[in-house]
């Protein structure tokens, strides 16, 4: 009976084992909690943010559309998923590079609400110059086709907004010749809507 007594009192005790089980139980417990709350907060302070980022847009968008409300009214420039389109007909002459007074007044108003809006979404300004489908006309040695017309256009254009104020940094041409036409060149109408500038903004390459 004495060996019996003896054997028990030398077994280990089950609650002490049972409370360092529950506590850490309640450890892994606290940890994942704060883990929980910390991606919580993160992810109210990320949806804060894009909520000031989406706003501040929206600022830059309508800015940009008073500016361009009445050229837009009047049908000289059109705004597609912010491109800036400009009639040809307002910035240039047929089968010319160089930049009406017309043309030269509305690239004026643009330079201010243009360099604020890529500011501060840190882009660039991309100037596109387009043609019709038609061939350059036999009588114009100026321009050997299409795409060193649009070329030169957007030259012209980007040359008149840095001149305007628009930092150079900030702006570069690019041309399409007759590619990309807005409607199919099937008369007079369509064509002169194909003959057109777009500004539009795109991202600035890595080291600018």
């Amino acid at each position: 009976m004495e060996q019996l007594e003896e054997h028990i009192s030398h077994e280990t005790p089950v609650w002490p084992i049972f409370g360092d089980l529950m506590a850490g139980l309640v450890g892994v417990f606290v940890l994942i909690l704060v883990w929980t709350l910390g991606i919580q907060l993160e992810l109210a302070q990320s949806l804060e943010n894009e909520i000031q980022k989406r706003q501040a847009e929206e600022q830059r968008r309508m800015a940009l559309e008073e500016a361009l409300a009445d050229p837009l009214a009047t049908g000289r420039v059109t705004l597609h998923d912010g491109r800036i389109g400009i009639s040809g007909s307002v910035l240039f002459g047929l089968n010319s590079d160089q930049l009406q007074s017309e043309g030269r007044e509305l690239l004026k108003t643009l330079v201010k609400p243009l360099q604020v809006y890529l500011g501060e979404r840190q882009e660039m300004l991309m100037v596109s110059g387009f043609t019709d489908d038609l061939p350059i006309q036999k009588g114009n040695n100026h321009f050997r086709d299409n795409w060193e017309l649009s070329a030169e256009r957007a030259l012209t254009v980007t040359r008149a907004l840095v001149a305007e104020g628009m930092p150079p940094s900030m702006v570069f041409a690019a041309a399409f010749g007759a590619q990309q036409p807005v409607v199919p060149n099937v008369d007079n109408a369509s064509r002169s809507q194909n003959r057109r500038v777009e500004m539009a903004p795109v991202p600035k390459s890595a080291g600018k």
